[in-house]
This record gives structure tokens, sequence and C-alpha cells, in this order.
């Protein structure tokens, strides 16, 4: 690194300490200059840099998202290409361009039977507030003005604005900002390693989940309670599958309810579990799939909204009976990041991400068990497809959890980083996750778990000596 290079990071880390102001970042740290502040500049496959010349691995995809690898001309093309013809145009009152219209048939091809348009937005957190307004609108069209309620799970993760903030099932996303919010409802969280009780199977937890839901349900009264939302696969609630019979057992409640089912997608659609839809994976027919990140690997903000058939029947009722829906947001259908979608998706068909998912993935849990099931300090390692975690404890056997205080997950994060790697430490927690680009190889792999061995063992020694 030559002087000017780091006289130039000096000053770009100066302003973005005094202007910038950062998502999930310790804010007086952060501008006083006591924390991290890498300036990233490039990236290239699997791995990123920074305006120092390091050179990292990313084991977590951005967030979960960059499916398709780092440095993608073919996306950076069709972006140019389509911004240079029609950067922009609003799709209101009918108004389409070819972009969407092509990525909206693909989506519909691949998605579970049953589901019929897409409602597109930038995000997430803003598709999910999409679904509220929907699952309200419906049941409003349907004469059902008291069937409101939406039940989520605690640790379940559906975005961070004020409806989908309380959807959010994490204390980090609720803390002082008077959340959540009535009519959101949250039941237990489908993670068997804390949650199961002595000798119960996991097929047993899943019945009890599913009891403790129909209780609410029942409680509440079915005729207020709207929607059950739900991720495949917890994300940042610590990457955790879902228990032995789970999802067949929730959807039988549902449907005992008339309850819809809402499976947020956003981190496991498009590939990430092995399946092109985690709802495949499970056996989950929903009615409305919430997608985001991997339908562009967040090489433009692009969100989507799949409505199934039967909820889309409902809201042509209610255009018949209200007019046009008062629904919109201004870069809804994007055509540039339309196009990025476009170019993703060819890329992850055309070189069978999740089939790489599936056979990379496969050796990637193997691995991380082989390493990591007698470690002492790991209480579980868990998975499927590429996305993994390593829970961390104080004693395995009695499923004793660390101090918070020491942040072992923080540590063993910050391990990786030093190593060369980065992996995830989740909130709620001594968790780290993994999520790599779907791109990745079976050596690279190995050099995951050989970094995340390193780390491990490091902390482990210097908890060790703290202890002693």
């Amino acid at each position: 690194m030559t002087a000017t290079t780091s006289n130039h990071t000096a000053v770009l880390q100066a302003q973005d300490r005094a202007h910038v102001f950062h998502p999930s970042t310790h804010m007086r740290q952060h501008a006083a200059g006591e924390m991290p502040n890498r300036i990233i500049r490039g990236g290239k496959g699997i791995h990123i840099e920074d305006t120092e010349g390091k050179r990292t691995l990313d084991a977590f995809a951005g967030l979960y998202c960059v499916n398709v690898g780092y440095g993608r001309t073919e996306i950076a093309d069709a972006i140019h290409e389509q911004a240079s013809q029609l950067a922009y145009y609003h799709t209101y009152v009918g108004h389409g361009n070819e972009p969407v219209i092509k990525l909206s048939e693909r989506i519909i091809a691949k998605a579970p039977a049953g589901m019929s348009r897409v409602y597109y937005g930038m995000s997430g957190s803003d598709a999910n507030e999409t679904q509220i307004k929907l699952v309200w609108y419906y049941n409003n069209v349907l004469g059902r003005p008291e069937k409101k309620k939406i039940i989520s799970r605690w640790r379940g993760y559906h975005g961070s604005g004020i409806m989908t903030g309380s959807l959010t099932g994490l204390e980090l996303f609720h803390n002082a900002f008077d959340l959540p919010r009535a009519p959101i409802l949250h039941t237990l969280a489908p993670h068997y390693y804390w949650g199961g009780e002595a000798g119960e199977s996991e097929a047993e937890f899943s019945k009890r989940c599913a009891a403790e839901l129909e209780k609410m349900i029942l409680a509440e009264g079915p005729e207020t309670v709207a929607a059950f939302i739900g991720e495949p696969v917890l994300g940042t609630g610590g990457i955790v599958p879902p228990p032995e019979g789970y999802w067949d057992e929730i959807q039988k409640v549902l449907a005992r309810h008339d309850v819809l089912l809402i499976a947020d997608e956003v981190v496991t659609a498009f590939g990430r579990t092995g399946a092109y839809f985690g709802s495949d994976k499970y056996g989950i027919s929903p009615d409305l799939i919430t997608i985001a990140k991997g339908v562009t690997s967040a090489y433009l903000p692009l969100s989507g909204v799949i409505v199934g058939d039967k909820v889309w029947r409902v809201l042509e009722q209610g255009s018949d009976k209200l007019g046009p829906i008062g629904h919109g947001w201004t870069y809804s259908a994007h055509p540039v990041c339309a196009a990025a979608a476009n170019a993703n998706l060819d890329i992850v068909d055309g070189e069978n991400l999740t089939g790489n998912a599936a056979e990379v993935g496969a050796y990637l849990q193997s691995r991380l068990h082989e390493t990591f099931d007698d470690h002492p300090m790991v209480g579980q390692v868990r998975g499927v497809g590429l996305l993994a975690a390593l829970e961390f404890v104080a004693d395995r056997g009695a499923k004793r959890r660390f101090d918070p205080n020491l942040k072992v997950g923080p540590q063993v994060s910050a391990a990786c980083l030093a190593g060369g790697m980065i992996a995830r430490a989740m909130p709620q927690g001594d968790i780290l996750g993994f999520a790599p680009p779907l791109i990745i190889t079976k050596a690279e792999v190995d050099q995951v778990v050989e970094i995340t061995a390193k780390a491990v063992d490091q902390v482990a020694d210097q908890l060790a000596g703290q202890l002693a």
C-alpha cells in the first residue's frame, strides 16, 4: 500500500465518519473512530477488496445476496444497455416495460404451483409492507374487517420498517423503536436446539409448535387472524432449518382456520437451499411469497411480492368494487433493476447455481460437521444448502450459554476477518453464520472451514485463559 493510497483511504474514512449514517452500527463509536471503518472498492468472484488493497473471502455474500459473485460484467452490461435505452418510466395505470414483463414470466414459471402475478419494490422490507397491506385489503374485500392480525415467529426476520420491524421477532430491531405494533403477534421460534424439551423428538417439537400456534389463533379468535408469515429457513434469527415435519404441521393449522400463508423467501429464493425456492424444498404451499436479495444478486435493489391465484382473484374483485388499488411505489418494476435481474437469473440458470448450492452446500455441511461436531465450544452445527451456522456454548453437556458480555460470536467473527474471511456474527446468540455466493467451489469451502477452525480455536484459547 502506497502513501497516496493510505492518505486517500484516511480522507474517505474521515468523510464517512462525518457524514454517513450507517445501518446496524454503533453510532458514537463509528463517529469517534473507535471501530473499524473499511472502505470497499471492488470485488471478484467470492472476494471483495478495500481501498487499502486488502482482499477478503466473503463467506456471507454481502448480506446473503451476492449469489452470482462479484464482478459479473454480464449484469453490468445489461444495466448499461437498459439505462441507455430506457432508464425509467413508471408502471402505474398499466404502463409496462419489456424487462419486467420477461422477468415476471420467468419468476412465475419457476415459482411454486398456484402463483399468478408479481408486484415489485426495492427491498425485502417494502415487499413485506406490501404483503401486510394486501392481506388487509383482501379481507376487507371479502367483508371481514376484523380478520387483520398477522402471526410471525420469534427469531424471524421480515424487515426493519414500522410494521415489518414488528413482524421481525428479534429484540435488536424492537428496542427503543416502540415495536412491535398491533395487530402483529409472535409465536414459538422453530429452534429445536433451544426450544425442544427433554426427551422430545424434532417431530414432537414441530407438533408442539403447531399446537401453540393453534392455541393462539383460537384465543385471539380465528375470525380476527388473517395471515401467518415465516421464512422457510430462519435467517438472521440464527440460520435455523425447520425441525422435522414443521411446515406440514403448521400448514394444517392454517388451513383449518382460513389463515393465509406468506413465505418470506428473501434469503432462500433463487437457489440458496439447493432448491430454486425454499418453499419447494420444504413442501410449503404459500398464498403469497416475498422475494428480494437473490433476484438481482444485489447488483441493483429489487424486491417482489408473488401473489397466488387465490389472493389475486380477490384483488381483482376489489378493483371492481373500489376502483384502482391505492398502493404503489415510484420505483415499482424499475426497468433497469429488472434488466439486472434478468441478467442475474440468466447466470443462475445457465450455470446451474441451484445445483451447485445443493452439491457444494452438502460438502460445506459435511466439512463443518466433521470439523466442529466434537468441538467443546460448539453446541450445534446446522444448515441446508449454502446456509450454515455454528452456535457456541460455554458447556455442551448442560447447553449453557456464554455470558453475553463476552461477545463470543463477534469475537469469532473478528478472528475470521483477521484470517482473511467474512462470516457473520448473528444477533440474539453466540452464532457464526455462513451464506457464501452460490458460485463457491469445494476448494473454497475448504478455505472457509480452515479459517473458521483457526478462529474458533483462537477464541477458545483466549476464553480459557480469561476464565482460568
